[in-house]
């Protein structure tokens, strides 16, 4: 390798080697990793204060770090020779060590690195997001505090996947009560409804008292959809209900029954026999008495999310294909002006709503939005309509032929585009290639009823997909 072109390039030729190094690293896992105690010192205050304090250290060849394991350590190491680290090297089984080292070594510059670097594995992951596993493990390792930026990352991505499609040892009960104690009575984007939080609580406490309870939970304890109102839960599901309702005290704080239907109460988390008989009764008093009948059944910001996002070929332009099951909208070649096509589902009442769409091809000027159904033409551009508020390639907002300019960077083939829309306010906001942009006063009363939307020519190709 030719050496004196790169600076980042060489010191990568100091890392970790013996060759070049003065100073041995001893970490908790007992490896060793190698070091030159001039550039650490350069580079850290703390290792500046360790290796030329004039005491024993000082003239030592090894250095111990007890708390810190070697992969830990290497993520250091690399970011104090070159500045930066290699996405690659962050990895589910390093990352909280990691930014819990940047801590104790004082980097804030590496701590926001692997925020960054975290929000983007994640973002291209979704499908694989590891973000419970991440959670359980920094609350073991962490203090709980609300200035941990990365902890707080992880219950904000946590709290808007649906519990039930986080399987029970993914999430520990110890980051299940944080993440609960986080989101309680509190406005924050939240996408389970409550009684899935009481169902995933009482299967995760049955799961602490042994296997035999953990399924005898699960299969009797129904999710919302296989519920029926007018039966109630089997007898055999009180099987260890004292143990259970031991293991689900911490967390009973944290749920609000008062957001569960009546008739759920009643048929099936009352026959349990592991809530206290006063909270009951108390909801019970709650529901009788109180004139709020439109609270809502998810806490926080109801954040929707739906797996089957498709487009609807009964309301699709003459030249736009479907394909992909629905997930893919492409312009035939010889749809040579812009046409529409909207998804097959509606999205009304209250609540965010998300999703994505991808930019497989371009076609000078794609647009992505929203759309009602109202007097709605698919033969022609969105943006020209009353009903159609959408973003085009160029940055440009656009509804009804009223526009404005330099909302975001342009953006084409490979960009994607996620549209936030917020139900309870009526507003609509971006994120383009993982970066937000602000809600648009503009689009300030949005209908009650509205559509996903997209507008393309050839060569145009967009995907559409849940986040």
């Amino acid at each position: 390798m030719t050496r004196g072109y790169s600076l980042e390039k060489d010191l990568r030729l100091l890392l970790n080697n013996p060759k070049y190094s003065d100073i041995e690293i001893l970490c908790e896992d007992e490896k060793k990793l190698y070091g030159c105690k001039a550039i650490l010192a350069a580079r850290s205050e703390v290792f500046d204060k360790l290796l030329y304090n004039g005491m024993k250290e000082t003239y030592e060849k090894q250095v111990s770090f007890p708390k810190i394991n070697s992969s830990a350590m290497e993520i250091i190491l690399e970011y104090i020779y070159t500045g930066s680290i290699k996405e690659e090297s962050l990895t589910k089984d390093n990352i909280i060590e990691a930014f819990y080292a940047t801590d104790y070594f004082q980097l804030p510059d590496l701590q926001e690195l692997i925020i960054t670097t975290l929000k983007n594995i994640l973002e291209k992951n979704f499908t694989e997001n590891y973000s419970p596993e991440l959670l359980s493990k920094i609350v073991t390792m962490m203090p709980l505090s609300d200035d941990n930026i990365l902890l707080n990352l992880l219950v904000e991505t946590v709290a808007t996947i649906p519990l039930n499609t986080i399987e029970f040892n993914r999430l520990s009960i110890k980051a299940f009560q944080y993440l609960l104690s986080c989101t309680h009575e509190k406005e924050k984007p939240f996408a389970t409804p409550e009684y899935e939080v009481f169902r995933y609580s009482a299967i995760l406490a049955a799961k602490q008292v042994s296997n035999e309870a953990y399924k005898t939970y699960m299969e009797g304890l129904p999710t919302l959809e296989q519920i029926d109102y007018n039966v109630k839960v089997e007898d055999k599901i009180v099987t260890d209900h004292q143990k259970v309702a031991k293991e689900l005290e911490p967390l009973i704080k944290f749920i609000d029954f008062r957001r569960i239907k009546g008739q759920i109460l009643v048929n099936i988390i009352e026959p349990l026999e592991i809530i206290p008989s006063q909270i009951i009764l108390s909801v019970y008093r709650y529901k009788t008495l109180s004139d709020n009948s439109n609270l809502s059944n998810i806490r926080g910001i109801p954040v929707t999310t739906y797996n089957d996002h498709t487009w609807d070929e009964s309301e699709c332009g003459s030249k736009l294909i479907i394909e992909d099951n629905g997930k893919v909208v492409r312009a035939s070649d010889n749809c040579s002006v812009l046409q529409s096509v909207r998804s097959r589902i509606a999205l009304e009442d209250k609540g965010i709503f998300e999703w994505d769409v991808i930019i497989e091809k371009d076609c000078f000027y794609a647009w992505i939005g929203v759309c009602s159904s109202e007097n709605f033409n698919y033969e022609t551009f969105v943006g020209y309509q009353s009903a159609g508020w959408v973003l085009g390639s160029g940055g440009r907002i656009y509804n009804f032929s009223h526009y404005r300019n330099n909302y975001c960077p342009q953006f084409g083939d490979g960009a994607k585009i996620t549209v936030h829309l917020d139900m309870d306010k009526r507003t609509c906001a971006f994120t383009v290639n993982g970066i937000k942009y602000p809600e648009i006063p503009e689009w300030n009363n949005l209908p009650s009823k509205l559509y996903p939307v997209v507008s393309l020519k050839y060569p145009g190709r967009f995907r559409i997909q849940h986040r």
